[in-house]
């Protein structure tokens, strides 16, 4: 074996203190640019009144990002070996990666997808290399590692033939059905050793990833409240709100510990892929942010009520899907309810005068029932 390099064999699922490396929090930083470009397009197609094509757009680019992602993040928990040959092929990878965010914007705003498509290729060259070198090094995860490698050749075969082709877009989500079966499809054959406590750490951090696209929103707010003295008052209280906002959607999302989500591979998969959804939801409520901005300030194109839309709609779906995919299992029909009723509530709040400040009420309100319903759950198992 070449100097330096170690055998890409399987860590420990249980390995003690096991966190995020430093290549992975590096890795990372690549997507702060991609969920930045695709929010800031979504506002853009959302004041330009492009609702249903904005939405479908965004939630195109938003998979691509997704699961560049979720690929790397997956395979680093299970075969991390951190030898020069590893770091080098993830440095590829995170060039793929910023060929994707750099695309994110065209492919949102004039359907080109010729940069997202070329940065997949530069990840996945990558990506497969990754999974023959553990296939080679690890004879007890081989029959894995080569669907794995099969499986997203295959797949990104799949995605050039379809941009090269001017394939329609009704096929997106088809490719990107069989672009996901690649891992349910290789996982059966025997899953790879993942570290559960690692997963949950990377799904957090990718969660406060978009949610610090709001943070930079309310940012903005009052950054337009100090050059504006007209609009001053309204964009420090849209400011006050969306922080309020972001801190209940993290208190939702981090008040218990995840690990277990992954004790078996169907629930794995539940979890890991329908986060997709928490993390869309995320980083559009940024967009939204940005549409209120804009109509303090006098430069938004929408009517009041669809523009508390942009803002309520993504925090809807954030609340139905954080119960859903972290909370629906314990089957609490108190906490169950009182989520229908919030998320009702949130949508009706675009109707009022003011949606922000009832949008950060009902969050509020949201985070209390889930602390509330998790201490009830933990002093009944006392």
């Amino acid at each position: 074996m070449p100097a330096g390099l170690r055998a890409m064999l399987a860590r420990d699922p249980d390995e003690p203190h096991r966190a995020a490396s430093s290549l992975e929090l590096l890795f990372d930083l690549v997507f702060v640019v991609a969920v930045s470009q695709s929010s800031g397009a979504l506002h853009h197609l959302w004041e330009e009144q492009h609702f249903a094509s904005g939405i479908a757009a965004y939630a195109m680019v938003f998979f691509a990002i997704f699961n560049a992602w979720m690929n790397f993040t997956w395979f680093a928990s299970a075969y991390d070996t951190d030898d020069w040959l590893y770091r080098l092929t993830v440095f590829v990878q995170m060039a793929g990666a910023l060929v994707i965010a750099a695309g994110a914007q065209s492919a949102m705003l004039s359907n080109d997808f010729g940069a997202i498509v070329a940065g997949y290729v530069i990840m996945r060259v990558a990506t497969a290399a990754q999974w023959i070198r553990a296939a080679i090094s690890d004879p007890h995860y081989r029959g894995t590692c080569v669907r794995y490698a099969i499986g997203i050749v295959v797949a990104q075969v799949l995605w050039v033939s379809w941009w090269f082709l001017h394939g329609p877009v009704w096929l997106f989500p088809v490719l990107a059905m069989a672009d996901l079966s690649v891992a349910l499809i290789a996982e059966r054959y025997q899953a790879t050793a993942y570290h559960h406590h690692h997963i949950a750490e990377r799904y957090g951090l990718f969660t406060l990833i978009v949610l610090g696209e709001s943070i930079l929103a309310a940012a903005n707010s009052i950054i337009g409240g100090l050059s504006n003295d007209d609009a001053r008052v309204g964009l420090i209280g849209v400011a006050v709100c969306s922080l309020a906002i972001v801190a209940s959607m993290w208190w939702i999302y981090f008040d218990r510990p995840q690990h277990h989500q992954t004790a078996t591979r169907r629930r794995s998969f539940y979890w890991g892929y329908l986060h997709y959804f928490i993390f869309a939801s995320a980083a559009a409520f940024s967009a939204g942010v940005e549409v209120i901005v804009a109509e303090h300030l006098g430069e938004g194109h929408l009517p009041h009520t669809v523009a508390g839309l942009t803002l309520t709609v993504p925090l809807a779906v954030f609340l139905l899907m954080t119960w859903l995919v972290l909370d629906a299992g314990r089957r609490d029909v108190i906490q169950s309810v009182g989520v229908v009723l919030l998320t009702v509530a949130m949508l009706a709040a675009a109707l009022l005068a003011e949606p922000t400040i009832a949008a950060a009420l009902i969050m509020v309100a949201a985070a209390a029932l889930v602390s509330w319903r998790h201490a009830a759950d933990k002093l009944a198992h006392l």
